[in-house]
């Protein structure tokens, strides 16, 4: 059997059943925010488009303007790289 001399084993309880409880407001978050993500769209938003309006909200403004700086040069790049066959179609 194995020695647990100096093992905290109500210490280690406290802080597993503290994470459980964390997890289980995670999860009851989640659904509150899926709720609210149905309920957008049951009155015709896009709810991809809310989602990017999140995640573009987390970013501060200058981190913003670099991402659509390269998203709008990457687009360019591309769309002159392509060739007159690719253009036609």
């Amino acid at each position: 059997m194995t020695d647990t001399v100096g093992i905290a084993g109500d210490r280690i309880r406290s802080f597993v059943e503290r994470i459980e409880h964390i997890d289980e407001e995670i999860k009851a978050l989640n659904e509150g925010k899926k709720e609210v993500l149905h309920e957008a769209k049951g009155e015709g938003f896009d709810v991809k488009v809310l989602k990017e309006i999140l995640r573009l909200r987390k970013q501060d403004k200058d981190e913003r303007d670099e991402h659509e700086s390269l998203l709008d040069l990457y687009l360019r790049a591309m769309e002159s790289a392509e060739t007159p066959e690719a253009k036609a179609a």
